[in-house]
C-alpha cells in the first residue's frame, strides 16, 4: 500500500501541495482528478522523487520513502509512465525495456512476461522508439515500468491523443495489473475512461485533497464532478 501523509511540495518558492494525503491499495485503481494545474502531476513527481518533500511522509508497505532519491524509489517497486511518455527515442523497443529490467535486476523472464501483454512490441524489438505510433509508444512507455515488476505503478494521462484502439488496449492491461494486486495510481481528464476502471477516485484542487469516493458512486454525482472538473 502507497501512503501520502500531510504532503507539501511546489517549485522554487511556489507552494503547490498542501498537505495532501491519500492511499493507493494494493489490488486498486484509485483516480486522482482535479483542472489544469490543481497539483496531479506534482503528485506524482513528489511519489517518484523528482520533487523533494518540503513536509509529509510517503510510505509504501510499511517503510517511509521520502527521504530516498529517485533512483532508490524506483528500486522499491515505483513505476511511472509520465505524462509524453519520455521514451529514449534513439534507442531500440528492447533497448528501453532493458532499461526498465535494469532497474531492479530483474531477468529475461520478466520481459517475455511483459511482451505477451504487449505482443505488437514484441514485432518491433529492434525499431527505433521514436518510429513507433503514439500508441505503440506509450505501449512501451508502459511495458518499461512494468520491467521493473512494480509494487505501485503511476500513469499520468495514459490515454492522451490516443485512438479507441489502444485506449481499449491500455485500459486491459491495467485491469489486469490491478487484479493481479498492483496498486495503480492513475491521473486522468476523461471522465468517461476514469468511471470504466477506477476503484476509488480523489479529487484534488489547488493542491489540497479534497473527496474521495467509490467510483460506483460518481455516476449520480454531476454536481461533485462539476464543482472539481468543470471550467
Amino acid at each position: 500500500m502507497l501512503e501520502l501523509q500531510h504532503i507539501d511540495t511546489g517549485y522554487g518558492s511556489a507552494q503547490v501541495l498542501r498537505e495532501l494525503s491519500l492511499t493507493v491499495q494494493s489490488g486498486e485503481i484509485h483516480c486522482l482528478l482535479g483542472r489544469n494545474g490543481a497539483g496531479k502531476t506534482t503528485t506524482m513527481k513528489a511519489i517518484t522523487g523528482l520533487m523533494p518533500l518540503w513536509a509529509g511522509r510517503i510510505v509504501l508497505d510499511g517503510a517511509e520513502i521520502g527521504a530516498l532519491p529517485a533512483h532508490e524509489r524506483a528500486k522499491t517497486g515505483i513505476g511511472y509512465i509520465p505524462q509524453g511518455r519520455r521514451l529514449f527515442t534513439e534507442l531500440t523497443v528492447a533497448q528501453n525495456l532493458e532499461i526498465g529490467l535494469m532497474t531492479r535486476g530483474a531477468s529475461g523472464a520478466v520481459r517475455d512476461r511483459v511482451l505477451d501483454l504487449f505482443p505488437r512490441l514484441r514485432e518491433r524489438l529492434h525499431q527505433r522508439a521514436q518510429t513507433l505510433s503514439g500508441g505503440e509508444q506509450q505501449m512501451l512507455a508502459t511495458a518499461r515500468a512494468l520491467c521493473i515488476e512494480p509494487k505501485v505503478l503511476l500513469l499520468d494521462e495514459p490515454t492522451e491523443g490516443l485512438q479507441p484502439s489502444m485506449i481499449d488496449a491500455i485500459r486491459t492491461v491495467i485491469t489486469r495489473l490491478r487484479d493481479a494486486g498492483t496498486a495503480i495510481l492513475l491521473v486522468e481528464q476523461r471522465i468517461d475512461a476514469v468511471l470504466s476502471v477506477a476503484d476509488r477516485v480523489t479529487f484534488i484542487e489547488n493542491g489540497r485533497g479534497r473527496e474521495t469516493l467509490a467510483a460506483r458512486d460518481l455516476h449520480a454525482q454531476d454536481t461533485i464532478i462539476e464543482r472539481y472538473m468543470g471550467v
